[in-house]
């Protein structure tokens, strides 16, 4: 038999390689998967990947290795820091992330919490400029490849051994599923939602719920609306947590207050 620390470190070893694989296989750099957007001319390019600068045509996530690897970060703190609160992607195309962030529990050996898959499942809502004026031109519900249905995000789930009853499904729009979602805390509050409306709606009914110490990540900052909605969010609750930068295009902050009432 090995010796205890010896053992301790395999078993390390072995979590983290699972994990490195898990976010390889869910990116498409693990096959070098070619994209679909209209810009990157079919050809796999692993900066573009690295950034998430493409549309993949077969990877289960478009966020990139870097917002995936401060995905797995943060989750890994809350876990080691015994944040209290469950986990939520609000926007989640193939559901990649938050496949990743049921692997993450896997591995861990969480057996409490639960992973919110929160999205239309078809596609991002036609603009409402009588309300959100932000949102004015906003081109994202007219691209069909982001409607993905609920059935292919849970195939995805199962082919990675990774769908079972701690993973709830919100299906919806997000302001009717989002204000009477059965979360009573959050510790990773992940925004993917490109829209000011979709951003705004999300942080108006879940940032309330998230403990103090866990953490915000908005994956779409980089586009005026969303970090419009953000940024007016934060000054409307005072929110001054650091704002911090992820890879240009998304930013997270823990929160640093008791939650909000």
């Amino acid at each position: 038999m090995p010796k205890n620390d010896d053992f301790l470190t395999s078993v390390l070893k072995i979590r983290n390689k699972y994990l490195n694989i898990l976010e390889s296989s869910l990116t498409g750099v693990l096959f070098g998967d070619s994209p679909i957007d209209q810009w990157s001319g079919g050809v796999y390019d692993p900066t573009k990947r690295l950034l998430g600068r493409d549309w993949p045509g077969l990877a289960k996530t478009m966020i990139g290795t870097v917002r995936m690897q401060n995905l797995r970060k943060l989750c890994e703190t809350v876990i080691l820091n015994d944040i209290a609160g469950d986990f939520i992607e609000t926007g989640v195309w193939r559901g990649g992330a938050c496949i990743y962030m049921r692997g993450i529990l896997d591995a861990y050996g969480d057996t409490e919490r639960r992973v919110f898959v929160a999205d239309s499942f078809k596609g991002l809502p036609v603009p409402s400029p009588e309300i959100y004026a932000a949102d004015i031109g906003d081109k994202h519900h007219t691209h069909g490849q982001l409607a993905i249905s609920r059935q292919d995000v849970e195939e995805n789930f199962r082919r990675y051994g990774l769908l079972d009853e701690r993973v709830v499904f919100l299906e919806g729009w997000f302001k009717d599923t989002l204000p009477a979602a059965p979360i009573e805390k959050l510790s990773v509050l992940r925004l993917d939602g490109d829209m000011y409306e979709s951003t705004i709606q999300a942080l108006d009914a879940l940032y309330h719920k998230v403990s103090r110490g866990g953490f915000v990540i908005v994956d779409d900052y980089f586009l005026k609306p969303c970090a419009e909605a953000v940024n007016q969010f934060r000054a409307r609750h005072h929110v001054n947590s650091p704002l911090l930068p992820i890879d240009g295009m998304g930013v997270w902050w823990q929160v640093d207050h008791d939650p909000l009432v």
